[in-house]
């Protein structure tokens, strides 16, 4: 039988600002996406005290992709500069469609400062197939509730984005693509569709077994394609992430923020958020500079 991994990546360190430290998982020196995700950071969980500082990113710009925040913990207050301003909690979905381009910011609300809170989610990046790249840009947020929610060998699944297993979440997307968020207590088994070409599972938290092998928070196993694969839970429980789709329809380039088949592209952005091009985000006149390099 074939090994049901055919590749493991782990998670490498990176601070985001002062005490906000994420695990960068994609893209990797190993592999660059799993279907259309391009990039995947998982923060936390992380304990803030009250009157600490949480999330604060600034104004910034993307092109060529869809941003897609989830918690497992805490919130987030989005802001854009199509002037969409939006709370983020637990369970719930954001997705944000850059397209030909968009400035947003990221930023944990007053109320969640003063209190004391702890974050703990994902924040991943889905590259736009090239006839999509340059479409209008949009937001969505999509609550808990309303994206399909079931239990499978006493887990609980949440599909936060495309088709799984007979089920079509919501929200918005452009090419083939599956997004689940998974909690495991202690012995739940699940079994990961077979029905993309690209799948992965990712540890967030707790462990889980594959085959022979354990796997660890930070852990992103890719799978073999077409290849049964169960997932079991550790003695403590789990909280995974299942991703994949179609691949994508050609390289891409990312520096920075952005994304495009066209380096042309690129240097347009850039040069279009150094002379202040984007649209502004509405009551925010902080941004982040066009780094160096």
């Amino acid at each position: 039988m074939a090994d049901p991994i055919d590749l493991l990546i782990q998670g490498r360190a990176h601070d985001l600002g002062p005490g906000f430290a994420v695990r960068r998982v994609l893209p990797s020196v190993k592999r660059r996406t799993v279907g259309p995700f391009i990039f995947f950071d998982h923060f936390g969980p992380m304990v803030v005290p009250p009157g600490g500082d949480g999330m604060e990113v600034r104004p910034h710009p993307h092109i060529g992709l869809a941003t897609v925040s989830y918690l497992f913990d805490g919130g987030i207050f989005h802001r854009d500069s199509l002037g969409y301003a939006q709370a983020i909690r637990p369970g719930d979905v954001n997705w944000m469609t850059a397209g030909s381009g968009i400035a947003h910011s990221e930023r944990t609300e007053p109320e969640l400062k003063r209190t004391g809170f702890t974050m703990h989610g994902i924040q991943t990046w889905v590259a736009l197939p090239k006839a999509h790249e340059e479409t209008a840009p949009s937001f969505e947020h999509i609550e808990a509730a309303k994206l399909p929610n079931w239990t499978e060998g006493g887990a609980a699944l949440r599909l936060i984005v495309g088709t799984y297993g007979g089920k079509t979440a919501p929200t918005t997307h452009f090419s083939p693509i599956f997004y689940v968020a998974v909690e495991m207590p202690a012995a739940a088994k699940i079994a990961v569709s077979p029905e993309h070409a690209e799948r992965a599972v990712y540890v967030a938290e707790g462990t889980v077994m594959i085959g022979d092998r354990q796997l660890v928070v930070g852990d992103l196993a890719v799978l073999t394609a077409g290849a049964p694969v169960d997932v079991l839970a550790g003695g403590e429980g789990a909280k995974l992430m299942l991703l994949g789709g179609a691949p994508l329809d050609g390289p891409r380039h990312i520096w920075w923020n952005f994304v495009s088949s066209s380096p042309e592209r690129i240097e347009q952005a850039k040069a279009d958020w150094k002379e202040g091009r984007f649209a502004k985000v509405p009551g925010d006149k902080e941004f982040i500079p066009l780094p160096d390099r």
